[in-house]
């Protein structure tokens, strides 16, 4: 199982962490990458056919303000991208536009502004449909968590 985590800058690594820290938790094998689609757009490629090369999975990429940078990689290669919108200038909503309205036959899957944990989970979704294992833990995962919040909040809903 092998996800790539890519951001545009360095600036983003503490939006992109969360990603990184699920995935570890579920035992994910990942890479980071910083590119941008505009400054080093022959890097980027070279790392999409090193990463086809290696048989990666699925590819978590996070940008802000125009956000190229998912719909760039989308263009390039067949593999899943899972595309985070980074908060800037507009609060994360130039982003948000730019990575959800791709071009017809080539789809970015979206998630929420700086919200790299939901596409790391994403991403833990669609590699179970192929692992058994991660799949287990997936369901184990959702289990705990439904326990958990009857646990915490059984006892608070009366006003």
């Amino acid at each position: 199982m092998k996800v790539a985590i890519i951001y545009g800058s360095k600036s983003d690594k503490q939006v992109m962490a969360n990603a990184a820290k699920l995935l570890k938790e579920f035992g994910i094998e990942y890479t980071c990458h910083i590119l941008s689609a505009h400054r080093v757009p022959e890097n980027l490629s070279s790392t999409i056919k090193e990463l086809e090369k290696n048989k990666c999975e699925i590819i978590i990429a996070g940008a802000g303000l125009a956000a190229h940078l998912p719909g760039v990689i989308a263009s390039q290669t067949i593999i899943p991208v899972i595309g985070i919108p980074i908060k800037a200038e507009l609060g994360g909503m130039d982003a948000l536009l730019s990575i959800v309205q791709m071009p017809k036959s080539i789809p970015v899957a979206t998630v929420g502004i700086n919200n790299s944990y939901n596409a790391a989970m994403l991403a833990i979704e669609m590699l179970a449909i192929k692992y058994s294992e991660l799949s287990n833990k997936l369901l184990k995962f959702r289990n705990d968590m439904k326990i958990k919040f009857i646990e915490e909040n059984s006892k608070e809903s009366e006003l």
